[in-house]
């Protein structure tokens, strides 16, 4: 089948790089000229990505469409293009509804909303899809690990959680800022700070099915570090601010 993918942008080249590190079999991935600089640059890494003239174009010619443009972009070009009913369209979009993207889509094809990640590219993490369907869910169980949600509204409490990725990358700079200040060489400030989140993670990973509380109550001493660093964060209102930012986009979410 030929993959069709609608907007250039950082996920959607993601996405891409993951499809073709992985074993999904396909003939073509076929992508919209937006981006010029993105498109040549993955047409240049894998042999089996064709740039389309427009985006009509992509959806003439494939199976599969990925819709990963901006919201407004969104509702700017959607409804002008022509869709087949035998297609599958994925739509990465935050703010557009199934509701909104059916009437738009105005054929009775499938739809599915996805919550795709950078780390995509690397075939890792979490790929909420809403509503459930099995093919989408095979597929994307092959780049990372498909979380089916029944119910849309259901699935905003994500896309909410998702917004906090530029957040996390914040922390890690601050982090490795703060140790170049203090005299260490940027290198091994950024190696250090990422290995470190990153053996966090995996240990929270495998921990995963137990309350978080514990991890946190196992990782501090009395009077230890770590719990100064947690009880000056809370004092702080650290982790009250980020509770109120997840509501603040919930809340745009659902508008």
């Amino acid at each position: 089948m030929n993959l069709g993918f609608i907007g250039t942008g950082k996920i959607a080249s993601s996405v891409i790089t993951g499809i073709s590190k992985s074993k999904i079999s396909f003939k073509k991935i076929i992508i919209s000229p937006r981006n010029r600089v993105v498109a040549k640059d993955l047409k240049k890494k894998f042999k089996k990505i064709i740039i389309a003239k427009n985006n009509q174009q992509i959806v003439d010619k494939c199976d599969w469409i990925f819709l990963s443009v901006t919201p407004s972009v969104g509702e700017k070009i959607i409804k002008d293009l022509k869709f087949k009913s035998k297609q599958t369209i994925i739509s990465f979009i935050s703010t557009i509804t199934l509701a909104q993207l059916k009437k738009a889509i105005k054929v009775k094809a499938k739809i599915v909303r996805a919550i795709p990640l950078p780390p995509i590219s690397l075939k890792k993490g979490p790929v909420p899809i809403c509503p459930p369907d099995k093919k989408v869910k095979t597929f994307f169980n092959k780049l990372g690990t498909t979380v089916e949600i029944k119910n849309e509204k259901s699935s905003i409490n994500f896309w909410s959680t998702s917004g906090m990725m530029a957040p996390f990358y914040e922390v890690l700079r601050v982090m490795s800022d703060w140790l170049v200040k203090k005299g260490v060489k940027r290198n091994n400030a950024q190696k250090y700070i990422t290995s470190l989140f990153l053996a966090l993670s995996e240990d929270a990973v495998i921990n995963s099915k137990e309350n978080l509380k514990d991890l946190v109550k196992e990782s501090q001493t009395s009077k230890g570090l770590n719990e100064q660093g947690v009880k000056e964060l809370t004092k702080a209102g650290f982790y009250k601010s980020l509770e109120k930012t997840l509501n603040s986009i919930h809340k745009r979410l659902n508008k």
